[in-house]
């Protein structure tokens, strides 16, 4: 029996191990499982993002976690995707302890604004917890399975990578505006007929387009995507997020009904039309893709530390609303202290997480635990940074395009965590004067741990390359 990432400092040796044949094949199997959660038991569902007190009424369309199981020799890895605001750490955790046999498991949401609260801040009010315990038990129980099918079903396959890109499908409503239009997608084909087995498909924008006035269970957006897409194909379709910080969203005036209007957000119309958009820029990266091979498979993860520094989230945390376990803060993110008291000093506090980063033949798949801004991902940093901002000359961080060895990479956002918006340090901007002459903040600073986050990540991230270097 293997033994699994959280008893390793990392997984880099294990995956090389065991000597391959020359022609060993690339299986691939693509699975699904539905995590809505029961309205009918009398416990109440809270719905994530926005405010609090948004009890969920209904179902509009089902919450899915959706698998992509990789094997190669006795090399096995799961890449999960899940519909909602954020699985953290401890419940990834979880399901790798139930699933001995794998050499990794990554686990990303979706940040969908319209399923279950799986963090404890959108319950009935400031002061309670939304998460319901039994749920993330389902949630872990079903992603497990999940992952056992995917694995079942695997058949050898060849991959095709493709991308294609449209900025007019983000909005962005923080300055400076800077994004991600950049879809990239795997084809998997049975190796034999050329049939087809499964899609990946990763894109960033933040699945919100229902707003905060729906209560009604839904996987917003890319429910849609999906659907397209499987009709078009005839395949399975798993679903990733990427860059969604900064503040990435469906934008405004861009997609036309039958009649001509322009949809607006908290109509399903909206959700379904940007979704097949979504589909649609899909569908000609794969019209564009070539072949890619995915083998060997190599992983480089580690457990970091991260300072919490959110007063907000330390207010959360000593009301009991948000739960999670911390860590002593040791002054050095690849250090883990000692686990503390729930009554332990606040400037103490780091919350344990993970960066990863897979290295699979050609291909680079970057796992961030949050809501990575695009100008971390491609280096386009205001210069010089607006002297309203907190630290207008702190270090610039390396980006994920300057840290990556090829051009062709996936990026998955809220990878195994969800620690909230990893923002530039230039850019952190909560104390007056403030950047843009503006009166008061922008929004961000509110939902990050604090302005150390980006780099740390970016560093981590930096390191967990190098780890996979030839």
């Amino acid at each position: 029996m293997r033994t699994f990432l959280c008893a390793l400092t990392f997984l880099t040796a294990t995956l090389a191990a065991a000597p391959l044949s020359a022609d060993e094949p690339l299986l691939a199997g693509f699975a699904e499982a539905d995590i809505t959660p029961d309205l009918q038991n009398g416990r109440p569902v809270w719905i994530a993002g926005y405010g609090q007190n948004r009890r969920a009424e209904g179902v509009h369309d089902p919450l899915t976690a959706r698998c992509v199981a990789l094997r190669h020799g006795e090399s096995r890895i799961a890449l999960v995707a899940v519909d909602l605001i954020g699985l953290q750490y401890p419940e990834v955790v979880r399901i790798r302890r139930k699933l001995p046999d794998f050499d990794y498991v990554m686990v990303a949401s979706t940040h969908n604004h319209e399923g279950p609260d799986t963090i404890g801040l959108w319950g009935p009010s400031p002061f309670s917890s939304g998460v319901d315990p039994a749920y993330l038990d389902l949630v872990v129980a079903r992603v497990a399975n999940c992952v056992r099918e995917a694995n079942r079903r695997a058949v050898p396959v060849t991959v095709r990578y493709g991308t294609a890109q449209d900025d007019s499908l983000l909005g962005d409503s923080r300055q400076p505006r800077v994004y991600d239009g950049v879809l990239r997608t795997l084809q998997f084909n049975a190796a034999g007929d050329g049939a087809p087995v499964g899609l990946l498909v990763q894109w960033n924008c933040h699945p919100e387009s229902l707003g905060s006035r729906n209560k009604l269970l839904t996987a917003d957006f890319p429910h849609y995507t999906v659907a397209a897409l499987q009709e078009r194909r005839g395949c399975p379709v798993a679903f990733f997020s990427g860059a969604v910080g900064g503040l990435m969203a469906p934008p405004d005036n861009r997609v036309k009904n039958a009649a001509g209007a322009f949809p607006q957000e908290g109509d399903y119309e909206y959700a379904r039309l940007y979704g097949e958009e979504v589909a649609a820029l899909a569908e000609a990266a794969l019209n564009a893709a070539a072949p890619i091979e995915l083998t060997p498979l190599r992983v480089s993860a580690r457990p970091i530390a991260v300072p919490l520094a959110n007063p907000l989230y330390q207010a959360a945390r000593a009301f009991g609303v948000l739960k999670r376990a911390g860590r002593q803060w040791m002054g050095d993110f690849d250090q883990l202290g000692p686990t503390l008291a729930d009554d332990a000093p606040p400037e103490t506090f780091a919350v344990e997480t993970e960066v990863a980063c897979l290295r699979l033949g050609a291909l680079h798949i970057a796992c961030i635990p949050g809501e990575l801004y695009p100008e971390l991902v491609y280096g386009n940093f205001q210069e010089p940074a607006d002297a309203g901002a907190d630290f207008p000359d702190a270090p610039l961080e390396k980006s994920v395009v300057d840290l990556l060895p090829g051009d062709k990479w996936l990026l998955f956002g809220l990878a195994n965590d969800e620690i909230g918006y990893i923002i530039p340090k230039r850019q952190w901007d909560e104390v007056a004067p403030f950047a843009y002459g503006r009166e008061k903040p922008q929004y961000g600073e509110i939902n990050s741990v604090g302005p150390e986050v980006a780099p740390i990540l970016m560093q981590a991230l930096e390191r967990r390359i190098g780890e996979l270097a030839p």
